[in-house]
């Protein structure tokens, strides 16, 4: 049986770097140490001083493998795994989030998009002020004791039903004040019906706001059409600029989605920071691999080059600008949650749930319209217990691939409907998924030891 790798080394951005993969103590380091540190735990002193004779001088070979010694009797080199393989996860199976779909329709046409245009597969719909109540409620009555919970107003496209959205709003707040809670609303939309009443609303209303535009008007206008088959970039670029302008603080993002046919996604990244928008996240498409645009192992390569080429420009934009924030170069390194969480990810089908006009259940809403995933309803719960409790499985320490990854605290196992696209598995991780954030989180903390601050 092969030994568990317990560190991760890299050089990236000119600095040398390595991650403690159990603990998570990130060290960055000179040349010496970067060299010697493959040999600690196989070789002894005399051994390493033997080996770096003709490159370092004793002494200082010496004071490397004490440092390494030291920082590995205090547990932040070459530390061991958690014993806790059959960890419990949410045994109350308490919810704190939900993303309401309020209107399965919409006045954009994506190629990509993973909502079938916004049906998902069904009847175009909009949700009922019935359902949109029940739907609080559930929330509420499953949170337990915790008094902070998340709603996300998705679609289709949410401003297709902005009334409700509202109505909503105004009951969540009444239900704050009988149960002690504290809603955090969200809306995603793709701007086309934005107008000055919709935006003073929703930077009044909304704590976050997530734009969606994919990138430079070529990018955005090749995917994102209106529905008689227009570019939408300059119907929504001006709103979006009114919207943030008149936003002061409040958290909002840009959100892009990069396909086989943008892999330079890292111009429209710069794209979106000149046209002054600084918060920014471009998602690798969601999609089964026969799909054209799709993201396959051909294109990994360049994936990977690109994430590099743009680290180094983000270190340039954020030196210069700290208020610059790409979503997947942003790493906490201090405050990072408990080994649990690490472990287990983004809580789809059990912490967050998907509600669909009707009142149906789903995992998350990349799920929704399989009909396989529906795990309940609103009016009468979870009555798909096995398929939640599959979901709560799916930590890292059940899915061979990720026993073994340096970097499984950090994806927490990768996202389960990446997994069931490309393998029909949620417990199978999407290998190029993977690999693009290994990258991803080189990059992040390698852009930390780089920035000024």
């Amino acid at each position: 049986m092969s030994k568990a790798v317990k560190i991760h080394k890299f050089n990236l951005n000119d600095q040398n770097i390595i991650l403690d993969i159990n603990s998570g103590a990130v060290h960055v380091v000179d040349k010496v140490v970067y060299e010697i540190i493959d040999y600690f735990e196989d070789k002894s002193l005399q051994e390493i001083k033997e080996i770096f004779k003709d490159n370092y001088d004793e002494k200082t070979i010496v004071d490397v493998y004490e440092e390494i010694k030291t920082l590995t009797e205090r547990g932040l080199l070459f530390s061991e795994e958690s014993n806790i393989r059959n960890l419990k996860y949410n045994e109350d199976n308490i919810v704190k989030a939900m993303c309401l779909h309020v209107a399965h329709d919409c006045n954009l046409r994506c190629s990509y998009c993973f909502a079938s245009q916004g049906d998902f597969k069904g009847d175009r719909s909009f949700m009922s002020l019935e359902v949109g109540k029940k739907a609080l409620e559930f929330l509420v009555e499953n949170s337990g004791t915790r008094r902070n919970l998340e709603v996300d107003f998705f679609g289709g496209e949410p401003l297709m039903n902005f009334d409700l959205v509202k109505k909503l709003v105004d009951y969540g707040r009444s239900l704050e004040k009988e149960y002690n809670k504290n809603f955090r609303f969200t809306i995603t939309t793709n701007g086309v019906l934005l107008d000055e009443e919709k935006i003073d609303y929703i930077n009044e209303n909304m704590d976050n706001v997530v734009l969606s535009l994919d990138g430079r008007k070529e990018v955005n206008d090749h995917m994102r059409k209106t529905v008689s088959g227009q570019g939408s970039y300059d119907i929504i670029v001006p709103k979006f600029k009114a919207m943030v302008d008149k936003r002061g603080d409040k958290d909002y993002y840009i959100r892009g989605t990069f396909t086989s046919n943008n892999i330079d996604f890292s111009e429209d990244a710069i794209d979106f920071y000149n046209q002054g928008f600084k918060k920014i996240s471009i998602e690798p498409v969601v999609t089964s691999p026969d799909k054209d645009y799709a993201l396959r192992e051909e294109h990994l390569q360049k994936v990977l080059e690109e994430y590099e080429n743009f680290s180094k420009k983000y270190i340039e934009i954020k030196n210069k600008d700290k208020d610059f924030y790409f979503f997947h170069f942003m790493i906490d390194l201090k405050q990072g949650p408990c080994i649990v969480k690490r472990a287990v990810g983004c809580g789809a089908g059990s912490e967050y749930m998907a509600v669909t006009p009707e009142g149906d259940l789903y995992p998350c809403h990349q799920f929704v319209g399989e009909e396989e995933f529906k795990i309940g309803n609103v009016f009468e719960g979870v009555f798909n217990t096995e398929l939640r409790d599959t979901f709560k499985k799916a930590n890292v320490y059940n899915k061979e691939e990720c026993r073994s990854c340096w970097a499984r605290f950090y994806c927490s196992g990768g996202c389960h409907a990446n997994a069931y696209n490309s393998h029909k598995d949620i417990m199978k991780p999407y290998e190029i998924g993977c690999e693009m954030e290994k990258k991803r989180i080189e990059c992040a903390i390698s852009i930390l030891a780089n920035l000024d601050n």
